[in-house]
């Protein structure tokens, strides 16, 4: 009887352990899955058949143990990092790289970009590290209080799941004030309690949060005022505003917003 589908993608839940869970199960299996791709990114083909692997957490334990142990420390984090990529390609990107590196098994292979197994999984880290600093400069915390709770809060609105990359970045200086930084994209959360973090589910989030205190408010406008005040209209430039402030992070930002008196700095 002749074989119906020439190929096998392999579909995860999108989250790391779901992607670490399908490269544990084409070694299980023996197979090549010609791609590893989020379920919810999945473009059906002809000729191919779909597979949904859940996700196992030891499975996925074992595969990044394994790179630990094959490939060292720094590869084992780059590769969970790109993991957390908005690339509907990105799962695909760390199976072809997982692959090839076990099989030619050197401490840097990352370094050899001109490898077609490289350079996918490369591009990916270096967007991952573009997003975390636009994350750094554009994340605006708010001091938000009432009578049962007090907090610092963000939102942000990143094309990858960064948050988990630049807590400790905000852990630094934050210090002991506790503070969440909030994924509206992923609805997910970092929370900084004072002494630990941990990362929660958070759909809805920005409804159960106190409002700003007074303080904040005033401190929001003066912003704004100086922000306005500071601008020098002969050298507007706004495609190169654009370039340094893409668009997409302006409706969480304290400076974009609508003044207390109902004007918008739209310029």
């Amino acid at each position: 009887m002749p074989e119906l589908y020439d190929s096998v993608a392999y579909l995860y839940d999108g989250t790391s352990e779901g992607l670490f869970s399908a490269i544990f199960a084409a070694y299980a299996a023996h197979e090549d899955p010609s791609e590893v791709v989020r379920e919810r990114d999945y473009q059906p083909r002809l000729m191919e058949r779909a597979a949904f692997i859940k996700t196992d957490e030891a499975h996925a334990e074992r595969v990044l143990a394994g790179i630990r142990r094959t490939l060292g420390a720094y590869t084992r984090r780059s590769v969970l990092h790109a993991s957390l990529s908005g690339n509907p390609h990105a799962g695909t990107a760390v199976y072809r790289f997982v692959r090839h590196a076990m099989v030619h098994p050197v401490k840097r292979s990352l370094d050899d970009i001109a490898h077609p197994a490289v350079k996918p999984l490369h591009d990916i880290l270096r967007t991952l590290s573009q997003e975390c600093e636009h994350i750094r400069q554009f994340a605006r915390f708010e001091h938000l209080k009432d009578e049962k709770s007090e907090v610092w809060f963000a939102k942000v609105n990143p094309k990858d799941a960064v948050v988990p990359l630049v807590m400790d970045h905000f852990v630094d200086r934050f210090s002991i004030q506790p503070f969440i930084l909030y994924d509206e994209v992923a609805q997910m959360a970092g929370v900084w309690d004072g002494r630990s973090v941990r990362f929660v589910d958070a759909e809805g989030l920005s409804l159960l949060l106190p409002g700003i205190t007074a303080d904040e408010a005033l401190m929001q406008e003066a912003w704004r005022t100086f922000y306005r005040t500071m601008s020098v209209d002969a050298r507007y430039h706004p495609e190169l505003r654009r370039h340094f402030m893409p668009m997409r992070f302006w409706s969480n930002l304290t400076e974009m917003k609508p003044s207390l008196g109902g004007l918008a700095h739209t310029r």
